[in-house]
């Protein structure tokens, strides 16, 4: 397994392009291996977050089974003459196999969090985006047990609610997404989620259950950047 990461030069009109839409990204990805990765199936599989921050930067990080090559996405969004690296590829099995019961993180996740739901009695149940920062918590800590992981409580002297400001958890942004796929810009062969980035901090609880979250994903519409989780050692007091 590896983790690699790769900084968007945004300055690049065909940089923004491709972070216009997912679907582009996702093709970008699949064009990093010699053969498209595998999309079904119960082991690791290539997964892809881009993270936006206040200064307009953006870096692009993927794991993944096999070791990527970006050497196109340099060309069409990055520095391609500048000194390199241009990517960092790191080995993941190892911090992958490191991870221990109570050991403590700081994690970020972009997801979809959605439910299934019905207008009214008879009519089959859609799957439906949260909507609210509540509910979008609620569908992350429902599935936490089983992901091997708790968030942390806050201390209470940390907490600005009487209510609601118990957790190391934060929805740091929540986005819509509408794009076509292919030529066709009809309704088939559009995509519309919504994308929600998750920020705080954890306990693991279950390392097997863990390690399998963080290779295989969370949730829906991995393909368009979503599932990926990610951890980071806590910087400051718990």
């Amino acid at each position: 397994m590896y983790l690699t990461r790769f900084r968007i030069n945004t300055a690049r009109a065909d940089a923004r392009r491709l972070l216009a839409s997912p679907h582009r990204v996702h093709g970008a990805v699949n064009a990093s291996f010699p053969e498209e990765p595998p999309r079904d199936g119960g082991g690791p599989r290539v997964l892809w977050r881009v993270d936006r921050e206040a200064n307009r930067r953006a870096t692009l990080f993927v794991v993944s089974p096999g070791r990527p090559d970006l050497t196109h996405l340099v060309e069409q969004a990055g520095w391609p003459h500048a000194d390199g690296p241009h990517w960092q590829s790191y080995g993941y099995a190892e911090f992958l196999d490191g991870l221990k019961a109570d050991d403590r993180w700081a994690f970020r996740l972009t997801a979809n969090p959605v439910h299934a739901a019905r207008r009214k009695d008879g009519e089959p149940t859609k799957r439906t985006a949260h909507r609210t920062p509540a509910h979008q918590m609620g569908w992350l800590l429902k599935r936490q047990e089983a992901l091997g992981f708790a968030v942390v409580e806050k201390p209470p002297e940390r907490r600005m609610l009487k209510s609601g400001d118990e957790l190391e958890l934060l929805v740091r942004d929540h986005s819509p997404q509408s794009f076509g796929r292919g030529a066709a810009a009809d309704e088939k062969n559009s995509v519309r989620f919504t994308r929600v980035t998750f920020e705080g901090r954890l306990r693991v609880t279950d390392p097997v259950a863990l390690r399998k979250a963080l290779t295989q994903g969370i949730g829906k519409e991995k393909a368009y950047g979503c599932g990926l989780l990610t951890l980071a050692p806590v910087v400051g007091a718990a």
